[in-house]
């Protein structure tokens, strides 16, 4: 039986991250755009076990992404992947904040 799912129980070596995205104002579709075009080949990764984009349904500008990965060295090659340093890149110019991404895992 997996354990994936089962929080507390998941290997230690699995990581989540969560990114909020707030737009500049008039940049809302320009943002929804730019994590949109990066979901595919996210996705596409090997060690992209999940990758799921929300758009607040109380403030159509914030946006968030979550993102399950095998482990670090997962993560690792995807930050320095052409898609991911592109996406990082255009949407600093988009969010009228610093970007912060929390890289977690389960509480055990």
């Amino acid at each position: 039986m997996s354990s994936v799912g089962k929080i507390g129980t998941l290997p230690a070596m699995e990581l989540f991250l969560f990114a909020r995205f707030h737009a500049r104002a008039g940049s809302d579709q320009a943002l929804r755009e730019a994590i949109k075009t990066v979901e595919g080949p996210t996705r596409r990764e090997p060690g992209c076990i999940s990758y799921q984009a929300f758009q607040s349904v109380r403030e159509p500008g914030e946006f968030y992404v979550h993102s399950h990965w095998r482990d670090r060295t997962a993560f690792e090659l995807h930050a320095s992947l052409p898609h991911t340093v592109q996406f990082l890149a255009a949407v600093e110019s988009l969010i009228d904040h610093p970007l912060r991404v929390s890289l977690t895992e389960p509480l055990g």
